[in-house]
C-alpha cells in the first residue's frame, strides 16, 4: 500500500459514509440475488481457495529472487512471468482487445506524476468472459509491486501486497473452476494486477486513463491490498477492514455483508470509512482511481502492522488461514455481483 497520503480530499465523496465501526452480521441485501446459479456451484468454487495454495504462491511472489518487486525492476518482471504462467496453467487468458497479459505503463506517464526515473513497467491482466453479460466487467485488483531492495536488503512485501496478489490468483482459479463445471460468471471478470502503486498508484491510474474495457461498463472494483496479517488493535481476531463499500452504491456494502454472513462471518471493521480518520486510506490504494471515475469500490485491508514497509514483512509472518477466509469473502462478493440479474446501482456521489 502506498505509504504517503494522497493530498486530495473531497468531502462530497464521504457524504454517504456510515459511522458504524464493526459488523458481525447483517440482513441479506434487499435486491435480487444470484439464485439462478446454484448454491452448490458457489460452494464448490469457494472451496477451491485454500490456505496451502495461497502459501505456495506467496513463497514465490515474496521470495528474495523477486528482489522486492520494485516498479519495472527485473525482480518484478520475474514475479509477473510467474503469475502469467499460473494463469496459463489454469486456462485463463487475457482480454482479446489487449492482445497479451501485459498492459505497458510507460516511464513517461509515471515521471509526469512524480515517478522520477522509474523504467517502463506493466500491469498484468487476466480475464474470464461472462456467459450472459460479457460487456459488463467486475474487476478484482491488487498491486504486485513493492519497494524493492535498499542497502542490499530485500523488502519482500509478503503482506504488502503479496497477500493481495496471490488472493487475486486464487479467486481467478475459483471462478475458472466454476466455468469449467458449466457455472461460469454471467458478467466478465477482470483480474487486474497493477504496478507502481507504492510510488503513486500509477498502474491503476494508467488503467483507468486507458481502460481496456469502458469504465462505463465497469460494475465494481474489489481491491485487495494487505490481507495476510493483523494489526495491534485487532491482534488474534478474525476480521478485515472494509473501506469505501457504500461510497458510490447503496447496494455494495449490503452485498458484501450478506456474502460475509454466508461464509466465514468475519468481523467487518469500518474504522477507516470514517471521513475524519487521519490515515486517509480511501485515497491510498488502487481502488481510488476507479472510485474517482464513479465506479463503485470496496477495499479489503488488514491494517497498519509493525512490519509495514519494513524488510521484516516476510512470508513466515502471514496468517494463511485468515488470508484464506478474507480471499473467500472477496470471491463471494465478486460472485454475487457477477451473477445477480441486475447490475448494482450507482446512486451516491
Amino acid at each position: 500500500m502506498k505509504k504517503l497520503i494522497i493530498p486530495i480530499f473531497s468531502a462530497a465523496v464521504w457524504m454517504s459514509c456510515g459511522t458504524a465501526k464493526v459488523s458481525h452480521d447483517t440482513k441479506p441485501a434487499q435486491t435480487a440475488s444470484s439464485s439462478s446459479i446454484s448454491d452448490k456451484a458457489f460452494q464448490t468454487a469457494y472451496k477451491m481457495i485454500k490456505a496451502d495454495d495461497l502459501k505456495k504462491n506467496l513463497y514465490v511472489i515474496a521470495s528474495d529472487e523477486m528482489e522486492g518487486r520494485d516498479t519495472g525492476s527485473p525482480g518484478q518482471k520475474r514475479a509477473g512471468v510467474y503469475m502469467i504462467n499460473y494463469y496459463k496453467s489454469l486456462g485463463i487468458s487475457y482480454p482479446k482487445a489487449l492482445g497479451s497479459y501485459y498492459q505497458k505503463v510507460p516511464a513517461d506517464f509515471m515521471k509526469k506524476r512524480g515517478g522520477g526515473n522509474l523504467p517502463d513497467s506493466e500491469n498484468i491482466l487476466a480475464f474470464i468472459e461472462g456467459s450472459e453479460k460479457p460487456d459488463e466487467i467486475v474487476v478484482v485488483s491488487a498491486h504486485y509491486d513493492h519497494v524493492g531492495t535498499k542497502n542490499g536488503v530485500v523488502y519482500n512485501g509478503a503482506d504488502d501486497d503479496g497477500s493481495g496478489t496471490v488472493a487475486v490468483m486464487e479467486i481467478a482459479k475459483a471462478f475458472q473452476s466454476a466455468k469449467k463445471a458449466g457455472n461460469g460468471p454471467k458478467r466478465s471478470i477482470l483480474f487486474l494486477h497493477v504496478t507502481g502503486e507504492e510510488h503513486g498508484l500509477f498502474g491503476s491510474e494508467y488503467y483507468t486513463d486507458n481502460p481496456v474495457f469502458p469504465l462505463a461498463n465497469t460494475v465494481v472494483d474489489l481491491n485487495i491490498d494487505m490481507i495476510g496479517r493483523d494489526d495491534p488493535e485487532n491482534r488474534g481476531k478474525q476480521y478485515v477492514y472494509v473501506i469505501g463499500s457504500e461510497m458510490l452504491s447503496s447496494e455494495l456494502k449490503m452485498i458484501n455483508e450478506a456474502a460475509n454472513n454466508k461464509t466465514n462471518k468475519l468481523e467487518l471493521n469500518y474504522k477507516y470509512d470514517d471521513p475524519k480518520d487521519p490515515e486517509g486510506l480511501y485515497y491510498r490504494s488502487d481502488h481510488y482511481n476507479f472510485a474517482k471515475n464513479n465506479v463503485p469500490v470496496a477495499f479489503f485491508f488488514d491494517g497498519i502492522h509493525e512490519d509495514y514497509h519494513k524488510p521484516t514483512d516476510d512470508v513466515e509472518k502471514i496468517d494463511y488461514s485468515l488470508l484464506e477466509k478474507r480471499a473467500q469473502l472477496v470471491f463471494a462478493t465478486a460472485w454475487e455481483v457477477a451473477n445477480r440479474p441486475a447490475r448494482i446501482v450507482v446512486d451516491r456521489k
